[in-house]
């Protein structure tokens, strides 16, 4: 992991020092609630639905086992609502009670941060301090600036990897915080970054997606996408470079930040994008973008040029731990075997959850945080804790977010695998559907977020519930299936095998499900958003919908054909017309209709 200098951390501690300014001016009064604003969401805190949320950023997903405590910390003492607030969301439920609003957790984003839902404001100077005694913050987690660069849960271990991504992210990291020039762009902008053949981290879908190869000549450099986005608008990144010297992708990054500063709608907030600009102008702007480089390197003296020092330093964070130093400590706790009555979970474990390392003699092993009574991604403080545990005892002290919200552990020794499954399995958190339907990516949706149309955590509650069995899960095999609670998208819905989206009709909670769509990776194929069947479900109708469209996978399957290897076979209106046929047929009427909740965007153009 990268560690930080004395300049980092004196520079998180400042900040943290000046948010606390700023609140106690604002609980005083002499500072309005509108300029302080801008200043909170600078630092990670939006006011949500019934609360503010805390985003923590969580740079390429990498946390230390000290951070994941930290973490549990925030979330056992912090994430605590007072009861009128409490009540209060509650009262607007359906007949779910409380089991999708919990408290004391935290929420492991598809941006690898992770989020807090219930922390009061006039707490939040105490947090950051707290975040800054393990460096980390909220730093661009917010508002139209570079956010926080996402990589390949797998980078610096993948048997694939051509290079590791994590110290150009890293470096990219701090060349892209409080940039000057780039605070105030005409909307959020996301990078994605990946140095393997497959694309684990959905490069095509963001706003840049860079992906280090290596030329004819062994030379290494970036194949660089830009203009991807899901959103109203979901759009496939198009390539601006096939080749790019690694240490120039900083001054054509600027170049390419530059132009879209310079030009980007400012005027309609559904049209900021650059995904829209590149729409709209085409090879115009690819041609300011390469003029503005060639002036960059030109005449400006190539001022971003990475030397081949500053890489050294910055990758000399990221070489493989010293393992010898963390002895398998749960195994000398627990027998390193399995029951025999226990081995057809440990060996679908093995498959789903265990995967290939660098090193011949390490796995890499993600704890599954998709379970029947928690929303996707959502981990409680006990849950944290015991994620640094097993990090420490297992993963020489390192864990990560994945884009599918869970938990990958990258240090394990092969020889530790059972005494791990078991002690996850104490836990609950060694699923083994890694990567099946229940692994499904969700956001918070309604519950929480202000910009929803409808909930998400239901809808994901309801299909969970309906396929706890094992043998079925393993059987359908690998799907995708993502939610999201509004046409933002930060459920990935548009890249689903599977997506559902909720929608406003009639003030009421409707979904539409398309199928079909890719996140660029080996499973899914080409990136490509999903088609939508049809018109919108009710939310009661969406669980007899998702069945009808996996019956029919069932009926036209090819031996252990994945869904979408069928649905490209068969054709898309196979599984259109048993999806509108299962309309009425099959509704949980619990989930019928649920009232839209009541709420307003304050922090919209944030989110």
């Amino acid at each position: 992991m990268y560690q930080y200098t004395a300049f980092d951390r004196q520079f998180i501690r400042h900040r943290a020092a000046q948010h606390r300014d700023q609140l106690e001016r604002n609980l005083a009064g002499t500072l309005s609630d509108d300029e302080f604003r801008p200043l909170r969401l600078q630092n990670g805190w939006y006011v949500q639905r019934y609360a503010p949320m805390l985003r923590v950023a969580v740079p390429y997903g990498e946390l230390s086992s000290a951070q994941l405590r930290v973490l549990a910390t925030i979330a056992r003492e912090y994430d605590q609502p007072k009861k009128e607030v409490f009540d209060k969301a509650i009262g607007t439920q359906a007949t779910w009670g409380t089991t999708h609003l919990p408290v004391g957790h935290g929420h492991f984003s598809t941006r690898q941060n992770i989020q807090f839902n219930w922390i009061p404001l006039a707490k939040s100077a105490d947090v950051m301090d707290l975040l800054a005694t393990v460096n980390m913050h909220g730093i661009q987690t917010s508002g139209n600036c570079i956010r926080n660069i996402t990589s390949d849960e797998l980078a610096g271990i993948a048997p694939d990897e051509i290079a590791d991504p994590r110290p150009f992210a890293e470096i990219l990291r701090q060349w892209s915080t409080l940039h000057p020039e780039f605070a105030f762009l005409p909307r959020k902008f996301k990078i994605a970054i990946t140095g393997a053949t497959e694309d684990r981290a959905a490069t095509a879908w963001h706003d840049v997606g860079l992906q280090l190869i290596r030329n004819a000549d062994s030379e290494l450099g970036f194949k660089v996408l830009v203009g991807g986005g899901m959103g109203r608008t979901p759009m496939i990144a198009s390539t601006m470079r096939t080749f790019l010297p690694w240490n120039q992708i900083m001054n054509y990054l600027e170049a390419v930040v530059r132009v879209y500063n310079r030009w980007g709608r400012r005027d309609n907030l559904y049209k900021a994008r650059i995904k829209i600009l590149i729409k709209a102008e085409g090879q115009r702007y690819i041609d300011e973008v390469e003029a503005e480089y060639q002036q960059i390197i030109t005449v400006d003296g190539a001022p971003h040029t990475i030397p081949q020092a500053e890489l050294d330093r910055v990758s000399a964070s990221f070489i493989p731990p010293a393992l010898a130093e963390y002895a398998p400590v749960a195994s000398k706790k627990i027998a390193n075997s399995v029951a025999a009555n226990r081995q057809t979970d440990y060996q679908r474990w093995l498959k789903q959850n265990v995967a290939a390392h660098q090193n011949p003699a390490l796995r890499a092993v993600t704890l599954s945080f998709k379970r029947l009574g928690h929303a996707p991604g959502d981990a409680d403080a006990d849950q944290l804790d015991t994620a640094a545990d097993l990090a420490d005892e297992f993963s020489a002290g390192e864990a990560r977010v994945t884009h599918d919200q869970n938990l990958l552990l990258p240090w394990v020794r092969a020889t530790d695998l059972p005494a791990l499954w078991v002690a996850a399995s104490h836990a609950g958190l060694a699923r083994s559907n890694v990567r099946l339907l229940t692994d499904m990516i969700a956001c918070p949706g309604g519950d929480f977020c202000a910009l929803a149309n409808a909930r998400s955590i239901p809808i994901a509650a309801a299909i969970t519930e309906r396929y706890q069995d094992m043998d079925e899960l393993h059987d359908l095999g690998e799907i995708d299936l993502h939610i999201s609670g509004c046409i933002n998208s930060c459920g990935h819905h548009h890249s689903g095998h599977i997506g559902v989206l909720g929608v406003d009709k009639d003030g009421k909670e409707w979904y539409q499900v398309s199928l079909g769509g890719s996140d660029g990776s080996r499973l899914s194929g080409a990136p490509v958003p999903g088609k939508v069947v049809g018109p919108a479900f009710d939310a009661g109708e969406v669980p007899g919908v998702i069945e009808a469209v996996l019956d029919t996978f069932r009926r036209h399957r090819n031996g252990r054909e994945t869904l979408i290897d069928t649905l490209k076979r068969v054709g898309f209106e196979a599984f259109k017309t048993a999806a509108n046929s299962a309309r009425l047929s099959d509704r949980l009427d619990n989930l019928h209709l649920l009232p839209k909740a009541n709420g307003y965007a304050r922090d919209a153009q944030e989110a």
